[in-house]
């Protein structure tokens, strides 16, 4: 019989476990984009992503729902009260004062010149801002024009694309590894 067992949320070693784990793992600045995000379950996944994988702040724009929401509150189970956030009118605005700040823009599309999430290679220190685009139309052309690169995750089934917010779990967790 196996000694290994599922830890409980509210188990107090498993939530100092989490922590340490949490720390020791965090290594990059990451703030997310998401611009007209239009289904608010997708919103509630970001925050509860975000949480999990340590993302500084996202920043919500065009037709994106912001908290308070009550689906962006089920989906992301509470964690819009952690996560910082806010709602902005410009994301061309935003783009250009992180880029005087040192972020890396990262834009989440498929293109021609997209570059494969594990081809990805950055400096260890480097911070980045990952742009999120529509469900039905992806990243803009415009915000994409103003991405410093633009990565796409290698489809292996039939479909050509996935739910952005599985997408962008799998793209932070891939952009913490992607080291020089």
């Amino acid at each position: 019989m196996s000694k290994n067992r599922q830890l409980e949320h509210t188990d107090h070693i498993a939530q100092k476990q989490l922590s340490s784990t949490q720390k020791e793992s965090k290594t990059r600045t990451v703030c997310l984009l998401a611009h007209d995000i239009t289904v608010p379950m997708n919103v509630g996944s970001l925050f509860r992503i975000s949480d999990a994988l340590g993302v500084e702040k996202i920043y919500l724009s065009g037709d994106t729902p912001t908290p308070p929401n009550n689906k962006i509150r089920k989906t992301s189970r509470s964690t819009e009260k952690y996560v910082p956030y806010e709602s902005i009118d410009s994301p061309i605005e935003l783009i250009d004062k992180l880029k005087k700040n040192d972020y890396t823009i990262i834009a989440l599309e498929i293109t021609s010149d997209s570059v494969p999430l594990q081809e990805l290679q950055l400096k260890n220190d480097q911070k980045v801002c990952l742009i999120l685009g529509s469900e039905n139309t992806g990243v803009s052309k415009e915000l994409l024009d103003l991405a410093d690169i633009t990565i796409h995750i290698p489809m292996l089934g039939h479909n050509s694309s996935m739910n952005v917010a599985t997408a962008c779990g799998i793209a932070v967790y891939g952009l913490t590894l992607a080291v020089i």
